[in-house]
C-alpha cells in the first residue's frame, strides 16, 4: 500500500509539474519587481527604460541588462525619495516642462507616420523634378593668390610648361584646394562668386584661363572635365524628401490643434528682458 501511495504522489507531482504555467502567473507590465519604502518598481518601469537605452547598451546580456536596470531604478527611487519636500519652484516647472515636451512629441509621432508614404514620395519627387532640365557641373581646379601680378607670373611658368598641380600646392592661398593640387572637385552653378563662375563657364576644357579677380584675390582656373547632371534617383533623395513631408506635416498639425485651442496671452506685454532674472524662481 505505502508503494502504491508513493506511485500516485509522485505521478501527481509529475502531472503538476508538467502543466503550463497560469495566464496569471506570467509577467505583465504591471509586475512589481522591486519596492522601495513601500514606492513599486514595475516590469513596465524596466522595459521603458531599457527602450531608451543606446543600443550597445541593449545589447548586453539579459541578465546583466536586468540586473543593471533595475540596481539603477531602485537608487533613482531611493534619491527622489530623498528630496522629498525639498523640491524648488524651478525643479517643478522645470518638470512640467520635461513633461510638455514628451507629451508633445508622442502627439506628433502619429502625424509623421502617417504623413511619410510611398504615394507622398512619389509625390514630392515629381513635384521638384517637373521642371527638371540637365544642367553643366564642372570640375575644375585654381591657384588664388594676393596680387595680379604674382598671378601672371605664375601664368606664364604655367605657358612654359610648368605643373599646374605643382605650383597650385607651392603658391595657392587657397589652403584646403591648394594641398590637393588645387582641385575643387565636381560643383554647379551657383555654387561659386560670380566672377570665377563666368570664368568657369566661359573657359575652354584644359586650358588655363586668368587672372579673375574676386573678393578672395586673384584666380588661376583649370577646367579639367565638364558633364551635364544628372537627375536623381527617388531612393538617391528618400531622406530629404521625407523630412520635408514630415516638417509640412507638423506644422499643419501644430496650426490646426493650436487653432482649435482658446488661446489667450496676458503676458504678451511684459519686458522680454525679464526672462534672464532668475531671482523670480526664488520668490
Amino acid at each position: 500500500m505505502a508503494n502504491v501511495m508513493r506511485f500516485v504522489a509522485s505521478t501527481a507531482l509529475a502531472l503538476v509539474l508538467a502543466l503550463p504555467a497560469r495566464a496569471e502567473d506570467a509577467p505583465t507590465a504591471d509586475t512589481v519587481v522591486a519596492t522601495v519604502n513601500g514606492t513599486a518598481i514595475t516590469l513596465g518601469h524596466m522595459i521603458v527604460a531599457r527602450e531608451s537605452l543606446p543600443e550597445q547598451y541593449k545589447a548586453l546580456p539579459a541578465d546583466v541588462l536586468f540586473k543593471g536596470i533595475l540596481d539603477q531604478l531602485v537608487q533613482q527611487t531611493a534619491l527622489e525619495q530623498s528630496m522629498e519636500g525639498t523640491l524648488t519652484k524651478r525643479d517643478s516647472l522645470q518638470l512640467e516642462n520635461d513633461k510638455r515636451s514628451y507629451v508633445s512629441s508622442r502627439a506628433l509621432e502619429g502625424v509623421v507616420l502617417s504623413a511619410v508614404t510611398d504615394a507622398a514620395l512619389q509625390a514630392a519627387y515629381d513635384e521638384r523634378f517637373k521642371d527638371f532640365a540637365p544642367q553643366t557641373e564642372y570640375h575644375a581646379a585654381h591657384i588664388l593668390v594676393a596680387s595680379e601680378d604674382k598671378a601672371k607670373e605664375l601664368l606664364a611658368e604655367l605657358e612654359g610648361g610648368a605643373d599646374f598641380a605643382t605650383l597650385a600646392r607651392a603658391n595657392s592661398t587657397d589652403t584646403g584646394s591648394g594641398a590637393n593640387g588645387g582641385d575643387l572637385g565636381w560643383f554647379g552653378l551657383g555654387m561659386m562668386v560670380k566672377p570665377f563662375e563666368e570664368a568657369v563657364v566661359a573657359a575652354e576644357v584644359g586650358k588655363v584661363m586668368g587672372p579673375v579677380k574676386t573678393d578672395f584675390g586673384y584666380h588661376l582656373i583649370l577646367v579639367q572635365e565638364t558633364r551635364l547632371a544628372e537627375k536623381p534617383t527617388l531612393d538617391d533623395i528618400r531622406d530629404e524628401l521625407a523630412s520635408g513631408i514630415e516638417q509640412k506635416a507638423i506644422e499643419a498639425h501644430v496650426a490646426e490643434v493650436t487653432k482649435a485651442a482658446t488661446v489667450e496671452k496676458p503676458g504678451e506685454g511684459i519686458d522680454p528682458a525679464v526672462l534672464s532674472d532668475l531671482t523670480l524662481l526664488d520668490k
